[in-house]
């Protein structure tokens, strides 16, 4: 259990780096044309990064309900917990949203409330679940405008704080809306339930994986070629907005890969320091994704002697290699302070006051 617990955290750890190259870039660096080798390699971790996070958070939730034979009292307290969980990453992520437009954590919320009512569920459900959310996705496309509600000169959602706006948001067209990302909560309360011992298992994620990655850049790569019409080809290229279902597959395919390799690390080199070090700080996401998003935007808009708005740069962008060495640095400092303040606490900051409110 304890080495798979490892592989569980160096994954949340490569997320929430990802995650940082993402926002940083989002806020500062070109991400809607990237001139340069390193503006290119940015933008890979858009869409990947974040499916990682949640696939791990959906994980996280499995982890915590892995025993077949809870009482019915035990049931009713894990499920509370799980959606007071749910409620204060709803309200911390509403709150953030005002600082930053492309919050996560409010979404993340709703993921959990839905996974509450279905934590002991056959696991076979949670791909049925899975599958079900991206379909509803695709069937409110032939309703409702994807670009309802958007101003796409500064990717700000312009009735957010209205009833209707907030409602399409939250459930259709928002950055991480229910519907298609639940899918991947839903996935990894799948992935949760395996046993990541068994070195099949492992084998197996990662083939699949790697099968389907390759199945979607052979289309993709036949696009380039004009094998298809406009219409198929903007469906097949989508990148993250509108996550149609080559995105979903494609960044499933990817977490599919990377899960399996952290876990076995995780297995390699259980005492490994660096590894420690990084098990460390995947166990404070939350905390880091915050901080990140705080600290880490004011420093870097300091440094750059910008203006932080929440929203798609709207000055010179900074120079792509810029945001990566801004990202690689923040990301060691946010690693130490993974590793002094796990010598004093058992977890993160926000993590904490998470588990004093959940019980």
């Amino acid at each position: 259990m304890q080495q798979r617990i490892i592989g569980f955290d160096l994954a949340r750890a490569y997320a929430i780096f990802g995650m940082f190259i993402v926002n940083f870039n989002f806020s500062f660096g070109a991400t809607m044309a990237p001139i340069d080798f390193v503006g290119h390699f940015l933008n890979i971790f858009t869409g990947n990064s974040t499916a990682i996070f949640i696939i791990c958070a959906g994980m996280g939730v499995s982890l915590m309900t892995n025993r077949n034979n809870y009482s019915k009292e035990e049931r009713a307290t894990l499920k509370s917990k799980i959606l007071k969980r749910s409620w204060f990453l709803f309200v911390m992520g509403l709150l953030l949203y005002n600082w930053w437009s492309g919050d996560i954590l409010h979404f993340y919320g709703g993921y959990m409330h839905v996974a509450a009512l279905l934590l002991f569920v056959p696991k076979r459900y949670f791909l049925i679940g899975a599958l079900l959310a991206i379909i509803i996705f695709h069937s409110l496309l032939f309703l409702i405008p994807i670009d309802t509600g958007w101003d796409f000169t500064t990717f700000k959602y312009k009735d957010f704080w209205t009833p209707i706006g907030f409602l399409r948001n939250t459930f259709y067209n928002g950055w991480n809306s229910l519907f298609p990302w639940i899918a991947y909560f839903f996935v990894g309360m799948w992935l949760g339930k395996l046993n990541w011992q068994d070195r099949i298992i492992k084998r197996n994620i990662f083939l699949i994986g790697l099968i389907v990655f390759i199945i979607i850049q052979i289309i993709r790569l036949m696009v380039r070629q004009d094998f298809f019409n406009p219409f198929w080809s903007d469906y097949i290229m989508a990148e993250y907005f509108p996550p149609y279902l080559p995105f979903v597959l494609v960044t499933l395919a990817f977490a599919f890969m990377v899960i399996p390799i952290c876990m076995v690390i995780g297995d390699k080199f259980p005492k490994g320091k660096l590894v420690l070090a990084l098990q460390k700080t995947g166990q404070m996401t939350l905390s880091h994704y915050v901080i990140h998003l705080t600290i880490g935007m004011i420093l870097l808009a300091f440094l750059t002697e910008k203006h932080y708005t929440g929203l798609l740069e709207d000055e010179k962008p900074t120079a792509s290699i810029c945001i990566l060495i801004y990202s690689v640095i923040f990301y060691i400092f946010s690693i130490l302070f993974s590793v002094f303040w796990s010598r004093k606490f058992r977890n993160g900051p926000l993590e904490t006051l998470m588990r004093k409110i959940s019980g």
